[in-house]
């Protein structure tokens, strides 16, 4: 399937000031994450910037980059914005590679790209939850499927909740069960990614702090990619950009 990928990415961080702009080996953290995405089969991967020193950066190494407006409250309205600018087709897959994900598997882009079509306009993915902390992490947002991958919803809270087993013991997973855990990448296609700023807000996001429940009270599907592997962490703090750092 041929997909598009943009990555915005904004200069203000208040956990890691400059985030973007982090030298990871030598380039910049949103030339590292754009430069995965370019593994995984894109027609196309342009970052969404508001900001002149990131354009500036891209531009010197290469990358595709397009300026947008800085009131977007979101980045899926900053992409929004780029792929209306770039007069992709109604059908064109976009796929939204967070600007803070220089270790982003590329298989992963193309696989949740993959799952995109007419009847189910968005896609994203999730893998297996395997420990208690996880499990009971509010941090850690779950999701939970119908029999054909789409997503049901969306919380901070322990779901599926075994009942009898999570009444004797919450120290243990129990035998046969699974939960996922979300992944926060997604795939549109571009007519319905023009309109999902337009839809009206759930409570339940508000609720949650969850966007992606917008479009599932809205009643349209999102599909699930289920990845056997754990994804590599996105940057958030100062350790994780050490992390990041070694790794290249």
């Amino acid at each position: 399937m041929s997909f598009i990928a943009i990555v915005p990415a904004r200069l203000a961080s208040t956990r890691l000031p400059n985030k973007p702009l982090a030298d990871i080996g030598g380039k910049p953290m949103v030339v590292r994450t754009a430069e995965r995405a370019m593994l995984s089969g894109a027609a196309q991967v342009v970052v969404a910037t508001d900001h002149a020193d990131i354009f500036a950066a891209c531009r010197e190494h290469g990358i595709a980059v397009q300026m947008t407006r800085s009131d977007h409250p979101s980045g899926t309205d900053r992409i929004a914005e780029v792929a209306a600018a770039m007069g992709l087709s109604d059908d064109a897959v976009v796929v939204n590679v967070q600007g803070d994900e220089p270790l982003i598997d590329p298989a992963l882009i193309a696989a949740t790209a993959a799952l995109v079509n007419p009847h189910t306009p968005m896609a994203t993915a999730a893998h297996a939850i395997h420990t208690v902390q996880d499990l009971f992490n509010p941090n850690v947002v779950k999701v939970v499927l119908d029999k054909m991958g789409r997503a049901l919803y969306f919380s901070r809270a322990t779901m599926p909740w075994a009942r009898d087993a999570f009444a004797q013991d919450q120290q243990s997973m129990p035998d046969g069960y699974q939960a996922l855990r979300h992944i926060g990448l997604y795939a549109y296609q571009n007519q319905f990614l023009q309109t999902y700023p337009t839809l009206p807000i759930s409570p339940l996001e508000q609720i949650e702090a969850l966007e992606q429940l917008r479009v599932l009270w809205n009643g349209i599907a999102i599909a699930v990619h289920v990845t056997e592997q754990s994804p590599a962490a996105g940057v958030d703090t100062l350790e994780d950009l050490q992390r990041v750092r070694t790794f290249f």
